[in-house]
């Protein structure tokens, strides 16, 4: 997918559509996004090992009668952050579409 590296959008710290540079972050893991959030590593690890945090998707699912559809994703949802040009905030895209390259144009 191919994608302008500069990019007229809302900026909701300003409140005016103005130009936006986008770049390509990495995506990041539970533990990198949220450390202070509800289950993240640091509260989990404070609370106990493991302890009180339900049972962690491991009795919720139903057993796989077929193989077919279980595996890894072809292709991930690239993270997209937007710098606005007049203040200079970053603010991610709410969600994006699955590509398995993305270039900035």
């Amino acid at each position: 997918m191919k994608k302008p590296k500069r990019i007229n959008r809302h900026c909701p710290h300003c409140n005016k559509h103005v130009e936006h540079r986008v770049a390509e972050s990495k995506n990041r893991g539970r533990s990198k996004s949220t450390p202070l959030g509800k289950m993240g590593p640091s509260r989990v690890r404070k609370r106990g090992l493991r302890r009180g945090a339900g049972n962690f998707g491991r009795f919720s699912k139903p057993a796989i009668k077929s193989w077919k559809l279980t595996g890894k994703k072809m292709s991930k949802k690239p993270d997209l952050r937007y710098e606005c040009t007049g203040c200079k905030k970053m603010h991610a895209q709410k969600s994006g579409k699955r590509t398995k390259k993305l270039e900035l144009i």
